[in-house]
């Protein structure tokens, strides 16, 4: 099965080949795939981090080998970029930017030169929520995974990346991992909290920090209120998700 690998800042990830489609999730520098299907503009691809599957135009990508992958991935432990922005450089001297979680340790196959601080390998849970703090106030995008736009699943998914752990891509698949907890009281800072709609179905997740706060992203990267009930906004002065589960993860 063929290979790509995204040699840009960001690429979206649509449901359907068309620009116009709603975007599924995005790709990051250095986020590798499988190729499922080729056509003249587009590909639809399997991300190989959470194997979530969409569309991706074909100029946003380059091709690489199964083997080239395996034989750096087996080389190198996964590396992340550890600043909000930093720069890959190419062989051109051209400057890429690279964001907050991006596959950094992919550089090498493109033939770029990466120029910031990374992290790498498993971070203990106590190091999750000052990660998460670092999205404080990114805007909302749906399907979302950087600083400049992201949404709930893809905040709790990049703050486990980024720490060394995996997550799949949206609230409901990520509420299938883990641990369930019976109170909040058992909870943890750096546990995941899953909210369901009117039809029980779940919506939105957070991460639960000290003091019976959550950070999540509604609009915003927030931090609010949580109880036994849910999520309360102060500055709406109501409940703004209804509390279904929480999970432990690590």
């Amino acid at each position: 099965m063929p290979n790509g690998i995204c040699h840009l800042s960001i690429a979206p990830v649509r449901v359907l080949a068309d620009d116009t489609s709603e975007m599924r999730t995005q790709l990051l520098y250095g986020d590798h795939f499988s190729i499922l299907e080729s056509r003249k503009h587009w590909s639809r691809i399997r991300i190989a981090a959470d194997g979530c599957e969409g569309w991706v135009c074909n100029k946003q990508f380059s091709p690489v080998s199964g083997e080239d992958l395996q034989a750096l991935e087996e080389k190198n432990a996964p590396a992340f970029a550890a600043d909000l922005v930093s720069f890959s450089s190419t062989a051109q001297n051209a400057l890429i930017p690279v964001l907050l979680g991006s596959s950094v340790g992919h550089a090498e196959i493109l033939g770029h030169c990466f120029e910031g601080s990374t992290t790498r390998g498993e971070r203990g849970k106590d190091q999750l929520v000052d990660t998460a703090l670092l999205y404080l106030n990114a805007p909302y995008l749906w399907g979302g995974k950087t600083p400049f736009g992201i949404d709930c699943s893809g905040l709790t998914q990049m703050v486990y990346r980024i720490n060394g752990h995996r997550l799949l891509r949206n609230a409901a698949e990520q509420a299938t991992q883990g641990e369930a907890l019976s109170f909040i009281e058992e909870s943890e800072a750096g546990d995941l909290a899953f909210f369901d709609n009117k039809e029980g179905a779940i919506h939105h997740v957070g991460i639960i920090m000290n003091d019976n706060y959550i950070i999540h992203a509604h609009g915003k990267v927030r931090i609010d209120r949580l109880d036994h009930t849910g999520i309360f906004n102060t500055e709406l002065g109501r409940y703004s998700h209804q509390l279904r589960v929480i999970k432990k993860i690590l």
